[in-house]
């Protein structure tokens, strides 16, 4: 494993042109249950070295939302299907960001139109780390 001080132009590179991401988030409760989500689409933005966002669609759960609001704590982790195997985790703090915030309209600019949209979860990275080569699934 790897850690970087910020998303680097190479790591941002590599990870736009993934077609999928996961998300995962966790309540503070001892029996509370641990979410992961698979995203898509044209749905991730990288908005800065240690700020990212994606968009949060309608049809699936809402664990993601009631936990970011409880404690932000999420990760993404991108994983290479095609080429040299890869993964990036990007660690951070989460919040969720409704259509009439006062945040809503700037960020929902940075994505396509898409009226299944109910959110857009905004993460300020606080630690980005990969791995590659060691134990990483290669698809073929």
């Amino acid at each position: 494993m790897n850690l970087h001080p910020e998303i680097s132009p190479k790591i941002a590179q590599w990870i736009e042109q993934q077609k999928l991401f996961f998300v995962a988030t966790a309540p503070l409760s001892a029996d509370g249950r641990v979410n992961t989500s698979p995203k898509g689409g044209d749905a991730f933005r990288i908005l800065g070295p240690m700020e990212v966002a994606y968009q949060d669609y309608t049809g699936s759960g809402a664990e993601t939302v009631a936990h970011l609001r409880e404690n932000g704590r999420i990760v993404i982790m991108f994983c290479a299907f095609e080429g040299k195997p890869q993964i990036v985790r990007l660690h951070g703090k989460g919040s969720v960001v409704l259509p009439g915030d006062s945040s809503y309209a700037a960020l929902a600019q940075q994505f396509p139109n898409n009226p299944g949209t109910r959110a857009i979860i905004h993460i300020t990275v606080e630690r980005v780390t990969d791995s590659c080569d060691y134990s990483v699934p290669y698809f073929k």
